[in-house]
This record gives C-alpha cells, sequence and structure tokens, in this order.
C-alpha cells in the first residue's frame, strides 16, 4: 500500500533505518506562489487493478471451481505450536492443516527450485518479480509482507462474519427456534474456518506471491541481522522459514535436480527458530545448544513423550555440519504486541559445529546440535531467548529532554508530549496553534450531512447497511485490535451524524482518535519528527491531517508555507494526472456534488488543508521514500470527496520505539511519501525548486521534488 498524498509538512528528519527496513526522512520546504504553480504528485501503486485478488465472501467469484472449492473448505479455528508437523490430513489441535503447508520442506515443484544467488557471501542478485522492477530487496520484502497482512485482514474478516453467523445462530436456538433443518445449518457454521494467517500463506502459495520460493543457505537479500517478524506466518510469505509449524526449515532431496547443489548431500538445514519450545534447549546468545525436532507432545505439556529419530530436519541439521553449511537462527520472544503471542528476530548465521544423542530430561533419547555464531556479523539483537528494546516512559519524570508534557494542551484523549535533546537550550514547537479538528474557511461552504444507515447499535450486515454498500461490497474495517482497515482505497466512506448506529460502529474506526502513545521529538538534521511509544499494527489508523480547508487559490498570499495538503482524492479516483486508481470498488452517490463539467476542478485538487498556524501531530510526521504510513481520504459527515477528511494509516506493522541501527540510539520515526512529483514546485521567480532527499532508503530517489 503505497502512500499517495500532495502534502507538505514541516522539516524532516533522518530518524532511524532498521537493516531491513531503512525508515528514513527528507526535508522539505516548498514554496507556493500560485494555483498554476502548484506541484502535482505523483501517483504510487504496488498493484495493478487486475491483480486485486479474490476471496470466498466477496462478489467477485473465482474462475476456476476447484480452487474456489477449496478456498471454501472450511477447518478449525485454533492454535499451533512448534515441533513436527501432523502428518498430511491430520488434525492438530482440531485444525485441519493445508498439505502445502505441511509439505513445504519436502517436495517441491521444478519452478520453485531455484537458487538465489551466491551461498558464500551472501551477496545476490537475483531477479525482481515482473512487477517490482527496479526495486530493492528491502523494498520487495516490504511490499511482500504488506500482500502478506491485506490477504490476512480480509480472512480476519471473514472470520468475523462466520463468529457473528454462529452468534445468530445461538441466539435462535435459545429462543426455540430450531429445527431439523437448522441443525445441519448450525453445524456446517459451527464448523471454524482455518486460521486467517494460514489461509493467507494459502492465498499467497496459489498466486505465487511468496517472494523467495526457492529455498536456499545464507543471507537472503532484502533481510538482515535484526529483522523482525510478527509471526511464523510472515516468514513463509517473504521465504525465510518457510514452516509456519516445524522449527527446522531445511532443503529436501529435490534440491539435487539443481546444478548448482550438485556437491551436496541432502537435506540440508538453512534455519532454526529458537523459541524456547523444547525443555532441552540451552541459548548463551553466541553459542546455542538446539535440541532436534520429533518427540515432543505438541499438544500438552510439550515435554518429551518418545525417542528422535535421525531424519528429516535432525539429518539435516547434522549435514550442514559435516558439509559446513550456515544456517539462519530465528529467535522468537514472548510480545504482546503480535496477534500470535511473539515476536521472530533474525540473529544471523550460525554453524554446526558438533551434534550428539543423549537422554533428555524426560528420559527420552534426543538429538542435541551445537551452533556457534559466525563472525564479523553485526551485534545480537536479542539477549539470548529475552527480547531487549527501548520501554516506554512510565511517568514524564522518565523522558530525557522533555520540552513540553502535551503540545495537545488535553485536546487528545493520550498525551502527546516533546522532546528536545539537540538544541541548546531546547525548545518546544512553537509558531502554530494545537487543533485535534478541522477548521473551515469563511470561503469553503461544507456541504449537508448525506443520509445514513438504518442500523442499530453497530453495523453487522454489509447487505443491509447502506454505508457498507458505498464501499463496494463490504466494510472496510475489521474489528481486530480496535479497527484496521484492510487495504487502501481510493475513498473510504464512514458512518456519519445520521447514521442509527452508536460511536463503537466498527465503520466509525477514524473519527474515534489516536490510541497509540506518541511523541514529538527533535532531530539533528531535519527538525522535528513523531515516533511511537506503542506497537502499532498495520492498517491501524495514527491521525487525521487537520488544519484550516480552504480553498487552493487562496493560498497565493502564504507562498512560504510548507503545511499545505492538497486534498486530490478526486483526481486519485479518476487517474487524472498521471495518478493511478487505488486498489477497491467505490461507489459515489448519483446527486454527488463533484459531478461538474469544471474543466479546473477535474485537474487540480480544489481544496487543500493548511497546517501553518493551525494543526495537530500530522502536521510534525516527515516524509520518506519507504514510508510506514499511509494516506487514506475518508467521507463520514457527507459525500464531496473534494473535501474529503484526510486520515494517515500504518501501512506496516510498526514496533515501539525499535532502534535505528545497532549502534545507535535514535528511534525509528512515522513517516508517510509527501508525493511530490520531480520539477513539479515552482518558486517566485518563476524557476523550478529542487530539493535533496536525504531519507536513506535503498529506493530513495534522491530528489523530494
Amino acid at each position: 500500500m503505497d502512500v499517495e498524498s500532495l502534502s507538505c509538512t514541516d522539516s524532516s528528519v533522518v530518524l532511524f533505518s532498521t537493516p531491513v527496513q531503512s525508515i528514513q526522512c527528507a526535508q522539505k520546504t516548498v514554496s507556493v506562489k500560485a494555483s498554476v504553480e502548484r506541484r502535482v504528485s505523483a501517483r504510487l501503486q504496488n498493484r495493478l487493478k487486475n491483480e486485486i485478488p479474490n476471496y470466498d465472501d466477496c462478489k467477485k467469484e473465482s474462475s476456476d471451481p476447484s480452487k474456489d472449492k477449496v478456498s471454501r473448505k472450511k477447518t478449525k479455528f485454533c492454535e499451533t505450536r512448534e515441533g513436527n508437523s501432523p502428518n498430511v490430513g491430520e488434525e492438530e489441535n482440531g485444525c485441519k492443516i493445508p498439505e502445502a503447508l505441511l509439505r513445504s520442506n519436502e517436495v517441491m515443484g521444478s519452478a520453485d527450485l531455484v537458487k538465489l544467488g551466491s551461498v558464500e557471501n551472501g551477496t545476490v542478485s537475483d531477479r525482481a518479480p515482473a512487477n517490482a522492477v527496479g526495486k530493492s530487496a528491502y523494498a520487495r520484502v516490504k511490499e511482500t509482507i504488506r500482500v502478506f497482512n491485506t490477504h490476512y485482514l480480509h480472512f480476519v474478516q471473514e472470520e468475523e462474519k462466520r463468529c457473528k453467523k454462529v452468534e445468530v445462530k445461538d441466539l435462535k436456538i435459545a429462543k426455540g427456534s430450531k429445527s431439523k433443518k437448522g441443525d445441519a445449518c448450525e453445524e456446517d457454521i459451527k464448523r471454524s474456518s482455518k486460521r486467517p494467517d494460514l489461509k493467507a500463506i494459502t492465498k499467497m502459495m496459489e498466486t505465487k506471491a511468496i517472494l523467495y520460493p526457492g529455498k536456499r543457505f545464507g543471507q537472503l537479500p532484502g533481510i538482515d541481522v535484526g529483522h523482525q517478524f510478527f509471526s511464523r506466518a510472515e516468514m513463509v510469505a517473504v521465504g525465510f522459514h518457510s514452516h509456519w509449524l516445524n522449527g527446522i526449515d531445511y532443503m529436501g532431496q529435490s534440491y539435487k535436480k539443481l546444478m548448482e547443489y550438485s556437491g551436496y548431500t541432502f537435506p540440508l538445514a538453512v534455519a532454526i527458530v529458537l523459541s524456547g519450545q523444547y525443555e532441552d534447549d540451552l541459548d548463551n546468545s553466541e553459542d546455542v545448544v538446539y535440541t532436534g525436532q520429533g518427540g515432543n507432545n505438541l499438544l500438552g505439556n510439550k515435554r518429551q513423550v518418545q525417542d528422535q529419530v535421525m531424519d528429516r530436519g535432525n539429518l539435516a541439521l547434522k549435514n550442514s555440519m559435516e558439509q559446513c553449511v550456515p544456517v539462519r537462527v530465528i529467535r522468537g520472544h514472548g510480545s504482546a504486541s503480535s496477534y500470535c503471542g511473539k515476536v521472530y528476530t533474525y540473529d544471523g548465521l550460525y554453524k554446526v559445529v558438533n551434534y550428539w544423542a543423549e537422554k533428555g530430561v524426560s528420559g527420552f533419547t534426543v538429538f542435541k546440535y551445537r551452533l556457534r555464531r559466525i563472525e564479523g556479523q553485526p551485534i545480537l539483537t536479542t539477549n539470548q531467548v529475552h527480547f531487549s528494546r527501548g520501554h516506554a516512559p512510565r511517568s514524564f519524570s522518565e523522558i530525557r529532554g522533555l520540552v513540553c508534557e502535551d503540545i495537545s494542551g488535553d485536546q487528545e484523549d493520550i498525551h502527546i508530549p516533546a522532546t528536545n535533546l539537540v538544541d541548546d537550550p531546547p525548545v518546544a514547537p512553537t509558531g502554530y496553534s494545537y487543533s485535534k479538528s478541522i477548521q473551515v474557511s469563511k470561503s469553503v461552504k461544507l456541504p449537508m450531512n448525506a443520509t445514513g444507515c438504518d442500523c442499530k447499535g453497530t453495523c453487522v450486515d454489509p447487505k443491509t447497511c447502506a454505508c457498507a454498500r458505498l464501499n463496494g461490497s463490504d466494510f472496510p474495517y475489521v474489528r481486530r485490535d480496535g479497527g484496521r482497515l484492510i487495504e487502501a482505497k481510493a475513498v473510504v466512506f464512514e458512518c456519519g451524524p445520521k447514521c442509527g448506529c452508536g460511536p463503537g460502529c466498527v465503520n466509525r474506526t477514524s473519527q474515534r482518535g489516536s490510541k497509540y502513545r506518541l511523541e514529538v521529538f527533535r532531530t539533528p538534521k531535519k527538525g522535528w519528527a513523531v515516533r511511537s511509544w506503542d506497537y502499532i499494527p498495520s492498517g491501524a489508523p495514527i491521525c487525521e491531517y487537520t488544519g484550516v480547508l480552504m480553498r487552493t487559490d487562496e493560498i497565493d498570499n502564504v507562498s512560504e508555507n510548507n503545511f499545505i495538503f492538497e486534498i486530490d482524492c478526486l483526481q486519485t479516483m479518476k487517474g487524472l494526472d498521471g495518478r493511478e486508481r487505488r486498489l477497491g470498488d467505490v461507489c459515489i452517490p448519483a446527486s454527488h456534488p463533484d459531478k461538474t463539467d469544471d474543466n479546473r476542478s477535474e485537474s487540480v485538487p480544489e481544496f487543500c488543508i493548511d497546517a501553518g498556524s493551525i494543526g495537530n501531530v500530522a502536521r510534525f510526521i516527515n516524509h520518506s521514500c519507504e514510508p510506514n504510513l499511509f494516506v487514506q481520504c475518508v467521507l463520514s459527515s457527507h459525500h464531496d470527496v473534494k473535501l474529503a477528511r484526510v486520515v494517515l494509516f500504518a501501512a506496516d506493522n510498526i514496533p515501539p520505539l525499535q532502534k535505528r541501527g545497532f549502534d545507535e540510539g535514535e528511534m525509528l520515526e512515522l513517516t508517510y511519501d509527501y508525493g511530490y512529483a520531480l520539477d513539479s514546485v515552482i518558486g517566485p521567480d518563476g524557476k523550478i525548486k529542487e530539493m535533496l532527499c536525504y531519507c536513506g532508503a535503498a529506493d530513495c530517489r534522491k530528489r523530494l521534488h
């Protein structure tokens, strides 16, 4: 989900870059002379419209009946644990496992047998997919995880619908309306679906969207030491560890077909997950004693219940030792942020230096493997199996460099402190008045409130909710984590003042304000920036861009204002002026006020938001060529897209207080793409203004405009 915005905000910051995602910023100062000289954003689009995936409950049905039948199959929703995978077709905790996911270690099609570059030095010049030509490996990793998150949220929505049907059926049964026909229907409904994350993996396999489908040992491009995955499923989506359950990922006998591997004995281990699963594991960070797979009680207390056998992953680790093949080590650690309860950090390459068999704690034979970290890699980011990172301050007294306890002046539900460890003496942000809501210029007349839906309490059924129908065929949000936008759309229609539902309705998600603890902080190079003290899941609303809503032809008098955000929703929807349409069908009411022959309003945005003198925390969020936020136009009270609300949403799962690098103390900031087209900004002298971009992203275009 790429950002599509035409905004200009405060000085930007080169703040923080992890090895895998360079989170960056660029300085921004723009002069706006007249409407004819305004910058024009280049719309960024990751996927073409014909690549929009089909989901089981959508109106668009799969053209392949056999695939549709498989995808509609209902199996039990349950939590799984790491270790041995069940046999194909068996149920683990009553959850039927897809065959493709179970056999990922053993059998691969010839199309998947691809070696992705040099094994020895980890440098890779692998091909980018057709829709990712010219993109860096880091960008493709990020995009792949975004695709996974989109699929995941679609299937979360399916699960929420299924659960609601169960509730309705239970209510009818309680009222005595049970019948034989109802019994059969109820039994079908209560047959739980597969886990949404596993469905998302299956979808990516079916659409060949796995980034690295062919296994390889050594480093994978775009994933550096310290990269965090928020689930095992994310690792499968990228191809970093291809099994969502097993601890050992290995290359099976089928890799003998490749000439590059003709000298190797298979199976060979490529990666292991160390997460405290086995009672016999020993982790001293640089040295690891890893217990082989098999023989433990997955469904109970996880203890060994039988002897382990030297085959599959166990044999793969032995072969890796004998052939000096490095193994990727991923450590899992408990985290309330992730839906699976864990976060997984890549800690680098290890060599298997020894192995032996012994009686384990429970009296059964287990295989032990000693792995030693290869020298010359970045320092570990985990402290043994426990994850260590920055912790949010518990009180204002703990905040270093505090210059303002709350820049909102109690307007926001959660205080937004400002810190400054750069200036001497330190100063707080000045030169503006904080406002959590839009202020309307006298020259702008807002439309009347639109007719709303007739839902009561909360909107549930998209077939009967008028607001859901405006969004195409379903609600744009899921309820998980307090409300998450499934994917970026041309425009999102939310419930408004005339709707029958209450404030807790899922279709009012962006209206409830931010629930995350944000901080405005000073940076050494580019002024103020914003970071989060909390984990933010993808699709979560961060804040609305507020200021003075005005006509764009009024900005002549404020030519040096760097906080103008043009509301270009209409241009995005129509693909005008080089913009590409966003994913997602919407239905514009016939009486829509933008139905006009005004050529000017068709080509350039008619309205903008000026956050120069009045604004909120959004005015401090900086630009990045690889942002972690995206801009979404939202309509709630009326349906005029030219006057849509501008809301920033999380494009990725954003860790809290994540450090920029291994030796630096700077923290990851929130960023979005300002969307400037090159050579689009004209100065007062009539000449093109150029601004260098210092974001440092792998795909940085070197100029902001």
